[in-house]
């Protein structure tokens, strides 16, 4: 079976607000082009309009295109559909004193933080090109986690009904969740993703419930290894996994 292409963009610094618009532009690419697919099947017909004048052209195939995306956001909590607002325990006063932005959001998942020395991941993918099963995406991403986690020594693990990558996991009181996650998914297109704590500076976090999840701590690689990690390898290293987790190639 031939490896998925996935087209790699690296944003940089992104405001929150641009990198999700993006997403929501590139998903409902995708969406528009599914649905010419069923009506070109339903109705054969050489001349049916195309939703995007890039398939226009002369033998080109007419088919959805699998992204990711990786950046770092400025200071900024994200709410999830079935988030609450009172677990950010700032105001909004508090919020704009501390130049911290606050978004309502369609993913998955309650509230986080973002911002910089944290790798956040957007793949924008057809699920039907690999398989049509959220939980198994989901458990995919925690794995191409996990894997880059131990290429630094890191055992990474899954804490029983509670998406991420946890450490300690299973010891009372050590628990601290690494990596969040949480995704939105439309005709089986995805967006949204994770977000790794690499340096990423952690204080943030006391101002929040992370993920609405009581008494559980927040860490970051720099807090497990003792240093400062390359931030760059990083993204290398989960840009690598996440061609082999997803069995497919980067162009």
């Amino acid at each position: 079976m031939d490896k998925q292409k996935v087209i790699f963009k690296d944003l940089g610094i992104i405001e929150y607000k641009a990198a999700w618009d993006y997403q929501e532009t590139l998903l409902n690419e995708n969406v528009q082009i599914k649905s010419a697919i069923r009506n070109a099947a339903a109705v054969p017909d050489p001349r049916l309009p195309t939703p995007d004048s890039r398939l226009n052209a002369p033998d080109s195939r007419l088919t959805t295109t699998n992204y990711f995306l990786i950046c770092e956001h400025p200071a900024v909590y994200t709410l999830g559909k079935s988030g609450k607002k009172e677990n950010v325990l700032m105001s909004d006063d508090e919020l704009a004193a501390n130049d911290i932005a606050f978004f309502n959001t369609n993913r998955g998942g309650d509230i986080t933080f973002h911002g910089p020395q944290q790798i956040v991941g957007y793949p924008i993918l057809d699920l039907e090109k690999y398989y049509t099963d959220i939980g198994k995406y989901l458990r995919n991403l925690e794995e191409m986690v996990m894997i880059t986690l131990a290429e630094y020594g890191i055992k990474g693990g899954r804490s029983k009904g509670e998406t991420g990558v946890w450490i300690d996991e299973d010891i009372p009181g050590r628990e601290r969740k690494i990596c969040a996650i949480g995704v939105r998914c439309s005709r089986w297109i995805t967006m949204h993703g994770f977000a790794l704590n690499v340096n990423t500076d952690l204080g943030y976090f006391d101002h929040i419930i992370p993920c609405g999840i009581q008494n559980k701590q927040v860490t970051s690689m720099q807090k497990e290894l003792g240093y400062t990690v390359d931030y760059n390898e990083v993204k290398e290293k989960i840009k690598r996994n996440f061609e082999k987790i997803f069995e497919s190639e980067m162009i």
